[in-house]
């Protein structure tokens, strides 16, 4: 890859990361959904808060509790001090980590360590790759996967689907085609586990079914109400080229906002997995818009095995406060748990939600 394309590459991280943390890129008028769920309180709960168990399993290995630390950054040198910190924080919790898109890492050897300091710091937690769906539209290479797993010892590979971002990213890649044939061979070319995540926009019971039929492992439905990385890219554009839209000032309020509701997806999925049992052991992780431990037990409640933030630990990271926002977080849940007679993740998930009023 010549020196001007990594010059893009890096450009192209730093500002994701510099718009996630200053940039106005909320959705607009959408939430998560999560907010109109309310646990049934328990007054009698007869449980000890001392006696509440946050551990869980996330494909078949112990977890200290039901987060995970999102996919994020990588790839250019400033990243490998981040991803450090999430590393270390991610096994100090005992949480499952996701890194950044390694596309870089098939073009370009020069910033592979940004995502290898990530095993260094967290010898014992599950770690996963990272890469795009028009990577794998492409069809990659035995040799590309394996580069991949190996250069973070993973527990598996993330495989992230992104159509709006890469419709609004300038140098976006928009052909989609293969996407599914390719996947499945995927499945088909390594052992370890496939987790599929969008970046914002949700995923449907449609989507899910095509994908676990494809042999996916884990559905991560990074639903709208988080950040809309249309607004990232439009943002980035807007830079680059001016304030000249692409796309009618009627339609853009609407594609900036493009995406189904994290709670509306889980809600869709697990009524798919309930109907169909060979989807049973598919496993859920609910992302897009977590902001609090409350919003992880909703998440359990409506079917998923454990939730993921991104946004609010990258912003956590560079405020200094990133292990004292996941203490509140996991302390937010023991509360939930506590006030509904739950003493173990299990439990909890069969506690009742109500539709707030």
């Amino acid at each position: 890859m010549s020196n001007s394309g990594d010059s893009i590459t890096i450009e192209r991280k730093h500002s994701h990361v510099e718009i996630c943390l200053h940039g106005d890129v909320a959705f607009s008028g959408k939430t998560t959904g999560l907010e109109q769920f309310e646990f049934e309180h328990n007054a009698l709960p007869e449980v000890s808060f001392s006696d509440i168990d946050l551990s869980t399993t996330f494909l078949g290995k112990n977890i200290g509790a039901p987060l995970m630390i999102s996919s994020m950054t990588g790839g250019y040198s400033e990243a490998a001090m981040l991803n450090q910190h999430l590393a270390e924080t991610a096994e100090h919790f005992n949480i499952p980590l996701g890194v950044g898109s390694m596309r870089q890492t098939l073009e370009n050897s020069s910033h592979r360590e940004s995502f290898a300091v990530t095993r260094k710091c967290a010898p014992t937690i599950q770690i996963f790759a990272n890469i795009g769906a028009p990577e794998v539209a492409q069809g990659l290479s035995e040799s590309d996967i394996r580069m991949m797993l190996d250069l973070l010892e993973a527990d598996g590979l993330i495989v992230h689907l992104n159509a709006a971002q890469e419709l609004f990213q300038p140098e976006g890649n928009t052909d989609f085609r293969r996407v599914l044939d390719q996947l499945a061979k995927l499945t088909n070319t390594i052992t370890m586990p496939i987790i599929i995540k969008e970046v914002g926009c949700g995923i449907s019971a449609t989507v899910a079914r095509q994908l676990l039929e494809a042999g996916v492992s884990v559905i991560d439905v990074a639903g709208a109400g988080g950040i809309s990385w249309q607004k990232v890219e439009e943002i980035r554009y807007t830079r680059q080229f001016g304030t000249e839209n692409r796309f009618s000032p009627q339609a853009l309020d609407t594609l900036l906002n493009w995406g189904i509701p994290t709670a509306q997806c889980l809600l869709d999925i697990k009524q798919l997995k309930d109907e169909h049992p060979e989807f049973r052991d598919a496993e859920i992780i609910s992302s897009g818009g977590i902001q609090s431990g409350i919003d992880i037990a909703v998440s359990l409640a409506l079917g998923a095995q454990l939730a993921a933030s991104a946004r609010s630990m990258l912003k956590a990271l560079h405020e200094g406060t990133l292990e004292h926002t996941i203490t509140t977080w996991l302390n937010d849940l023991k509360a939930v748990m506590f006030l509904c007679g739950a003493t173990t993740i299990e439990e909890l998930r069969n506690k009742r939600l109500l539709l707030k009023h």
